[in-house]
């Protein structure tokens, strides 16, 4: 079955957010606990958020979301041990987490140049201001590492 460019664009954004997630969970021990509680309420508002893109997608765009890709994390999770060794592991998960939020920012900014059902509006802009305020947590964070 061939997707549409809304059904990729939103297929996109859901892969973002759980690669996303996924980094985020695996990483959890690598967290300083004050970091840690700064940034899991955002994930945790996240994984609601995408949930209900999952069934909002399923229903109106009658495609069913990938889970996030494995061997991705796994090479991102390594690329980042490795830069560990050489810099500060809190500094360089913080910029991981970040280029999370770029990713996820350029999916959703495609997805909101295609035509969507309604019901998609709502949580696709929750998305939106989550990773806005998520963006803005983790540039704090960063300043005060330095």
């Amino acid at each position: 079955m061939f997707l549409d460019n809304r059904q990729v664009a939103m297929d996109s954004v859901l892969e973002a957010l759980a690669d996303s997630l996924d980094y985020f969970q695996d990483n959890l021990d690598r967290l300083r606990p004050a970091l840690r509680n700064a940034l899991k309420p955002h994930y945790e508002e996240r994984g609601a958020a995408m949930h209900e893109l999952q069934q909002l997608v399923r229903e109106h765009l009658d495609i069913l979301p990938r889970d996030a890709d494995v061997e991705r994390d796994d090479y991102l999770w390594l690329w980042s041990r490795i830069k560990s060794f050489v810099g500060n592991d809190s500094a360089v998960l913080l910029g991981e987490l970040l280029e999370q939020e770029r990713v996820l920012m350029q999916a959703l900014g495609t997805a909101f140049t295609h035509p969507l059902p309604e019901a998609l509006e709502p949580p696709l802009e929750r998305c939106w201001k989550n990773c806005r305020a998520l963006i803005r947590e983790i540039n704090k964070l960063q300043q005060r590492q330095r």
